[in-house]
Formats: structure tokens, C-alpha cells, sequence
């Protein structure tokens, strides 16, 4: 392994290579390890020379004890474990503590088995959150353990402007599995140490010098102004379409290999580390490309020999709901309504939308978009709606728990990245039915899924938490607009992530001028604005969007 580990971190070897050799080495530790335990207890009562117990010489074996957790309020784990492997295989002692973790059960595992490094995951953006939160615990205990930080929202800058200044202790972003080899070498190796620790310090006050002074050179509109920019539709001569149903429906009439062919196969590689000399090529060019080409095919191979196996055991199956009401929009807000008839009522629901405010470059005409731009106002007495999702693939965890029992973490990690493409197909091939039916506002539609991964169809499914509203806040108002846990049994936790993990929910515009737009950051007069509007204290709201704020709410 120790082969292994050398080759990969030349970029000679390739992630599942690895992963692959670490389940070798799994089970074959797993042969070895009663005769290790028998010998273990027979030395166990034994010092060694140096006054060291037979634990402590065990210990001694590892390059060193590392620490991972994906943090409170957050499921998702498939980067974490592939740090965790390669780790592994690099000989660090590696205690995983899953998903969903207290901040107190990371530092009282650190502490109780003498952690060398603590590394944090997260995938959401509340867990960033979390992570500053755990850095301000390790720093009022008085660690001095170094910490890492991980995670598909996770950035150097924001380790370095928001993590790092609270704890005195090396604070570093890792970009990914191949570099977290890279990174605990050089933090526990006593004659490397200093010089990268200082050497990021550098690296980490550039990065916060020019963040603050791109924050004084970025100017914004007064919300104010930003609203009279907005995009103006034309709402005479457009007449919405009616879904076919409104309320809630559940979707019970899919199966697994009805959504193969929406499958987006760019994330899954990506998951993989398999990028390619022109990333940008996908799949199924990935294959041509001279370095990774032909593990992406064996890579590929495998992933379609799971599916076909969960598609005849029916061990992954997709459940999801969808719903359509009448509305209409109000300001910045969309206020969704029971049925026609109650519009001039009191709004059953409210989308609460938030609008651009980073000024636009000169000579730029576009709109500042916000959300409720693409719904039809309330006082045109337009008949307008909306739709909303949500969607997943359940079994993938009891899958991967087998798996993880035989010692298989190749396996865990496919049918968890298989598990997170299936439900984002899923959320495709409903999109495609909304389109052409359920809505029915493109009912000629004629789209190959290629078309569908490029947004060349009309209508779009922003989803809360994301660029064009950042607020996850607003799922709450989807769930229970769409009675979703109980007809679906998907979850949200603490922090708002959909549990299982491979899920997607979104809402449904279907305005043909509807764009996908980043809201960017905010300004003090929107937030207070917004949480008006919610009735939310701004705290509340200046933490859900800590992210986008153009501003230090410290």
C-alpha cells in the first residue's frame, strides 16, 4: 500500500486503482487480524524496553491517528471516505465518525485517541457554519490539534477569511483526496512542519487581504434601486398554462432502469478524480482521452454491472412528489394560492425570493433578477402557477452498510455516487414529464437527454440553497406545501439537508424567459428586508446566508 499510495500521489496511479487496492488490503488484514489478536493478548500485560505498553507500540505502526467527520446537520459522505481510504492506504490510523456529527464527539474522540489531525466535511452550505463552530470550540479547550477542512462548499478562501482566524492551531483547506496525504504528511512530520504551517499562514493572510479589499472595490445598488432593474415580462400577451392537477401527487411509477438514459455521467468521474486532459469533453470522449481513458472505461464497466444488478434485485428504488398550485407574485415574493379561486385570499404559502445587488458590469443591460421576476404579478390578474419536487433513490445506505461489512469500500463508494446520479436522472426524467405533460407547457418537446444536462429545454428548477436562492430555509416551505416526509419519507435535518443523502428537490418556473441566475452577494438593507418579510430575527437570517453577504456580520 505503501506502493500505492507513492504512485497515486505521482498522478501514475488513479483513484479507484487505489480504492480497489485498499479493499485487497482489507481483507487481508481481516484474515490476519484473530492471529494478531491472539498475539496481542499474549504481550499485552508485556512493557517494551522504552516503558511503552503493547498499545502504544501498536500505535506506533501508523504514520499517524487522524480524526474525520462529516459535520452536525450534514449527510453527505462519499468525499469523505475516499479521504479516508487513501489515508489508509498511506498507513495514517484513520477513526471515521460518519455523518451527522456533534461538535463535542469530534474533540472527545480527538482527545481520547490522541489525534494527531482533525478533518471536517460538508457539503451544504449551513455546514460551513458548523465548521467555524467546531474551529471556536478547539480553540476555547485549547487544542493543538491541527484541523483540515473538506467538502464540495468548502474554499481556501473561506477557510482562510472565516476558519482560520478562529483557531490559533493549523487551519487548512484540502482540495481533495490525493492532496490529503500531501497535507498530514507535512503537519506531522516534526522537520517539514514549520516551514508549511508558516507557509500557509502566508498563503491564508494574502487570501484574506485581497478578500476584504475586493469587498471595498465591489459596489452595489440600494435594494431599491435593484428592484426598479428587475426583469419587466410581458404578462399581456402571455397566457400560462394550467397543469393538469393541482396539489400534491406522488410519483410511485418509476423504476431504475427508466432513468439510466438521463444519467449525467460527468459528476460520477468526477467523484472518481477521472478528469481528463479536457474535462470539459464528458462522457462518453473521457474514454478517448490517453491518461484516464481506459480506467474510466473499466471504472465505467463496473458502475453499469452495479446498476444492472440493482435494477434486477430492486436494491435502489426511486421515490418522489411533485406538486402545482395557482400563483402569483408580490414584490420580491411568490404567494402561492389552494386553488384559483382563492388569489384574492390570504396565500396558503410564500416563496421568499431574494434579488441581485452586485453591480453589473458597464455596458451590461442584464435585468437584477430575483425569482418572483419569472411569475406572473398578482395585480395583472394573470393566471399564473408553480411547481415544486422533491425526489430520491432510498437503499443506498443499507446497500453501502453491507458492503462496509465485507470490507468493500470500492463498492461503497459506487453505489453511494450511483445512488447521488440516479436521484439527479430521476429529477431530470420528472422534468421532462412536467415539461410534456403533467404541466404540459411544452407538450411537442423533442430533447435527447445531452440536451437536457445543457438546459436547452423552457422553464427552470432552481433549488433553495443554491445560486439563485441561496436560502435553504425555503425548503421548509416546499416539505410542507408538499406533505413531503410523509409521503415520501424523505427527510430534512437540523441544517436543512435532504436525508438520504441522494436526493434533489427543487420548484418548477415555467416562463419561457425564466433563467438560471446567481443572486451573488447581498447587502445590510436587503437582509433586514428579508427578514421582515420572513418575520425571522436578522441574526437567523445573516447566518442562513453568511455565504452571500457583502459584508462581516462579526
Amino acid at each position: 500500500m505503501g506502493i500505492v499510495g507513492d504512485l497515486f500521489g505521482a498522478g501514475k496511479m488513479f483513484l479507484p486503482q487505489v480504492i480497489k487496492s485498499a479493499r485487497v488490503m482489507k481483507k487481508a488484514v481481516g484474515y490476519l487480524i484473530p492471529f494478531m489478536e491472539k498475539e496481542r493478548e499474549e504481550r499485552l500485560a508485556q512493557m517494551n524496553g522504552d516503558g511503552n505498553t503493547v498499545e502504544d507500540s501498536l500505535a506506533s505502526r501508523y504514520n499517524g491517528t487522524i480524526v474525520l467527520a462529516t459535520v452536525k446537520g450534514d449527510v453527505h459522505d462519499i468525499g469523505k471516505n475516499i479521504v479516508g481510504v487513501v489515508l489508509g492506504c498511506n498507513n495514517y490510523r484513520v477513526i471515521d465518525l460518519g455523518v451527522m456529527t456533534p461538535c463535542e464527539k469530534i474533540l472527545q474522540t480527538a482527545i481520547a485517541e490522541k489525534a494527531d489531525i482533525i478533518g471536517l466535511s460538508g457539503l451544504i452550505t449551513p455546514s460551513l457554519d458548523e465548521m467555524i463552530h467546531v474551529a471556536k470550540e478547539m480553540e476555547r479547550q485549547g487544542l493543538k490539534i491541527p484541523l483540515l477542512i473538506g467538502g464540495a462548499t468548502t474554499s481556501r478562501t473561506h477557510t482562510a477569511v472565516k476558519i482560520a482566524p478562529r483557531y490559533s492551531e493549523p487551519t487548512v483547506h484540502v482540495l481533495d483526496a490525493s492532496k490529503s496525504v500531501v497535507v498530514c504528511s507535512a503537519l506531522i512530520d516534526q522537520n517539514s512542519k514549520e516551514d508549511f504551517v508558516d507557509e500557509v499562514k502566508e498563503e491564508y493572510e494574502e487570501i484574506r487581504d485581497e478578500h476584504y479589499d475586493s469587498l471595498k472595490d465591489r459596489k452595489y445598488l440600494s435594494l431599491e434601486k435593484s428592484r426598479l432593474k428587475k426583469a419587466n415580462l410581458d404578462w399581456i400577451d402571455f397566457k400560462p398554462v394550467r397543469p393538469s392537477f393541482l396539489g400534491s401527487k406522488v410519483i410511485d411509477d418509476c423504476e431504475i432502469s427508466e432513468l439510466l438514459p438521463y444519467i449525467d455521467w460527468k459528476p460520477f468521474f468526477d467523484v472518481w478524480q477521472l478528469r481528463g486532459k479536457y474535462p470539459n469533453r464528458g462522457y462518453p470522449k473521457i474514454f478517448q482521452d490517453k491518461t484516464v481513458g481506459s480506467e474510466a472505461k473499466k471504472l465505467f464497466d463496473d458502475a453499469e454491472s452495479m446498476l444492472q444488478k440493482i435494477s434486477k434485485t430492486k436494491s435502489l428504488w426511486p421515490v418522489g412528489v411533485v406538486a402545482f398550485y395557482p400563483a402569483n407574485s408580490v414584490g420580491d415574493d411568490i404567494h402561492v394560492f389552494e386553488d384559483d379561486d382563492a388569489r384574492k385570499e390570504s396565500p396558503r404559502a410564500v416563496f421568499y425570493g431574494l434579488r441581485q445587488q452586485a453591480e453589473k458590469e458597464p455596458g451590461v443591460e442584464d435585468p437584477y433578477y430575483c425569482l418572483s421576476d419569472f411569475v406572473a404579478p398578482l395585480d395583472t390578474n394573470v393566471k399564473d402557477y408553480i411547481g415544486c419536487f422533491a425526489v430520491s433513490v432510498m437503499g443506498a445506505e443499507e446497500m453501502a452498510k453491507k458492503f462496509d461489512e465485507e470490507m468493500d469500500d470500492y463498492s461503497v463508494i459506487m453505489v453511494k455516487a450511483l445512488a447521488d446520479r440516479l436521484a439527479e436522472a430521476f429529477a431530470e426524467q420528472l422534468h421532462e414529464r412536467v415539461r410534456k405533460d403533467l404541466w404540459g407547457y411544452c407538450s411537442d418537446e423533442l430533447l435527447d437527454a445531452k440536451d437536457m444536462h445543457r438546459i436547452k429545454y423552457q422553464g427552470i428548477r432552481p433549488a433553495p440553497g443554491y445560486p439563485s436562492q441561496p436560502d435553504h430555509t425555503e425548503k421548509l416551505t416546499m416539505w410542507e406545501l408538499m406533505n413531503c416526509e410523509k409521503l415520501t419519507g424523505i427527510k430534512l435535518t437540523e441544517s436543512l439537508a435532504m436525508d438520504p443523502a441522494a436526493s434533489v428537490s427543487a420548484v418548477f418556473f415555467a416562463h419561457p424567459k425564466a433563467v438560471y441566475f446567481s443572486v451573488g452577494k447581498i447587502c445590510e438593507d436587503q437582509v433586514k428586508d428579508y427578514a421582515k418579510r420572513k418575520e425571522m430575527p436578522v441574526e437567523e437570517i445573516e447566518r442562513w446566508l453568511s455565504p452571500i453577504l457583502s459584508y462581516d456580520r462579526d
